[in-house]
């Protein structure tokens, strides 16, 4: 059985990618990614990417075993080239050619082995627009008693703190709070320090 897996728009040449896939062709997939940890190339990035994408591929969409898999066949070819321009002497300009590659990997069994079923994922009954609009209701309404139920927490707030408020001189430190609650916009626009009052 084989596998398939491809990274595409890579920003490096071909040329330079086909340098790494070289050095993996025909290995088995773990030997493969040891090889390429310790290569001194920067293709290599995209490439373990790559192969760890079709290695899960593998195990988790056929249930195959990671260490009977090699690389039957990868590929690198030439994606689209970005064109931009690099300005020389006298008033010339040369061009660059940012080149990308696309990268396909085919990986096989060594050994077959009989095919195992797929794992079947339960899809849900589509919802119906009506149902929709029903839960968002639901939703709007769970939202609002959130909304009112910290406002009437904060009014039982401050009836406890004005009843721990101790007798003597409590007439007062209300008139303070209130006096604090009424100030709001007037001080902000008129402060003490600006000179006018």
């Amino acid at each position: 059985m084989e596998v398939k897996a491809s990274a595409r728009y890579i920003r490096m040449s071909p040329k330079k990618v086909r340098l790494v896939l070289g050095v993996v062709k025909g290995m088995d997939a773990g030997e493969a990614l040891e090889q390429l940890r310790f290569l001194n190339k920067r293709a290599t990035g995209p490439v373990i990417k790559l192969l760890n994408s079709a290695v899960a591929n593998a195990t988790h969409n056929l249930g195959l075993e990671k260490s009977n898999l090699y690389i039957k066949e990868i590929v690198a070819g030439l994606g689209p080239t970005l064109k931009r321009w690099k300005p020389r002497a006298f008033g010339r300009a040369t061009p660059i050619r940012k080149k990308t590659s696309h990268i396909s990997v085919v990986l096989a069994e060594k050994k077959p082995t009989k095919q195992v079923k797929k794992k079947e994922t339960k899809v849900e009954a589509p919802v119906a627009v009506k149902d929709f609009e029903k839960a968002a209701k639901q939703a709007k309404k769970e939202e609002q008693k959130a909304e009112i139920e910290p406002k009437a927490k904060e009014k039982k707030a401050k009836a406890v703190e004005e009843k721990r408020m101790p007798e003597k001189g409590r007439k007062e430190q209300l008139e303070q709070l209130r006096k604090k609650e009424k100030r709001g916009i007037f001080r902000k626009i008129f402060s003490r320090k600006t000179g006018s009052s």
